[in-house]
């Protein structure tokens, strides 16, 4: 199996409108701004679209760290679409790509389709517990003539989102002729061999050199506590930093955090028998610690509980408890241990 870099995050979303789902009509108004909800049952939970976070994700990268190259975008009438280059830019890698692009097979100019799923995977970040969004009311009122009301909403609430880094392939591409495993076209192996890139026959998949997949998969969890975006931050600024954070590298590709956060009299509250138990169950699949970090001033009702659980010495393996900065570069500096060699 592969490992995975694991996570679950919690953000505080005190007075927010994060991902907004476009205007919508009102009988007051006749125009609203509405945020981005789910209901389940008769309950309203607002959300931030998978595709969101890893924007922010994504474009903190870009801005964050001068060694992250990211993919210029390109279109083509209806059709936008990246380089699909995963050794010159560290963001077709680790976030994937589709393009549809040609060579030249001997006299022939054929199509050839790439792709490439994104080792890091995540959820969309929804609210752990309901939320009606407030109707809040404007008025553009600085031009000549009648005041122009409008009319937006937002919430408050926490939200919670997974996530999952493949480890095993950030920097390693596949060229089988096989749809959803064509990562690289024949032409471009040259490319792939002039960045050091290995494999151990032709059968295997291309492998960058260690060097650079570990530059990546730390990047990617050090930009965690630099995160910014969201809609509506001059008048609603949110920081979306995660304020809880539960990591580890796990052998395989389920994610046992899912469903730690529950919901209790109305509000989102983190089980830690439901941890214990999954350290129990996955004990022998944990390749690291269980790393968590809480922000003071956020959920300070768990901080003694969480400092015992760090103390426990019957758990069945390892907790790291501290600030959500300090446990992920402890972890990003261990990951070298859990990123193979080329071979």
């Amino acid at each position: 199996m592969s490992k995975h870099l694991i996570g679950l995050a919690l953000i505080d979303a005190p007075h927010s409108a994060l991902n907004n789902a476009g205007t919508e009509a009102s009988q007051a108004t006749e125009n609203i701004v509405v945020v981005k909800k789910l209901q389940k049952g008769r309950n309203t939970y607002p959300y931030v679209s998978g595709q969101a976070w890893r924007n922010w994700w994504r474009t903190t990268l870009e801005q964050e760290f001068d060694a992250w190259e990211s993919s210029p975008i390109e279109r083509e009438k209806k059709i936008a679409f990246t380089a699909a280059d995963p050794v010159m830019y560290d963001d077709d890698d680790v976030f994937g790509y589709m393009r549809a692009q040609s060579e030249m097979q001997g006299k022939k100019k054929v199509n050839v389709t790439v792709t490439r799923l994104s080792p890091l995977k995540c959820s969309p970040l929804i609210a752990t517990a309901p939320q009606i969004p407030t109707n809040d009311w404007g008025v553009m009122a600085r031009q000549e003539g009648d005041p122009v009301p409008y009319e937006h909403q937002f919430y408050s609430c926490v939200l919670q989102g997974i996530f999952s880094l493949d480890l095993g392939a950030v920097g390693m591409f596949s060229d089988v002729n096989r749809t959803g495993y064509k990562n690289i076209a024949a032409s471009y192996i040259p490319k792939i061999q002039d960045a050091g890139g290995t494999r151990e026959d032709e059968r295997s998949t291309w492998v960058l050199p260690k060097d650079i997949r570990l530059r990546r998969c730390r990047q990617t969890l050090k930009a965690l506590p630099l995160l910014s975006g969201g809609a509506k931050l001059t008048s609603h600024l949110t920081d979306v930093t995660p304020k809880l954070i539960i990591l580890s590298v796990l052998d395989g590709g389920n994610h046992p955090f899912m469903n730690l956060m529950v919901e209790q009299d109305g509000v989102g509250q983190l089980s830690l028998s439901a941890l214990r138990e999954v350290m129990e169950d996955y004990a022998d699949r944990f390749l690291d610690s269980i790393y968590i970090g809480r922000r003071s001033g956020f959920m300070d009702d768990l901080h003694e509980k969480l400092s015992e659980l760090a103390s426990d010495t019957t758990l069945p393996g390892e907790v790291v408890y501290d600030s959500p900065n300090r446990v992920i570069a402890q972890l990003a500096q261990k990951l070298e241990e859990h990123i193979g060699d080329a071979p």
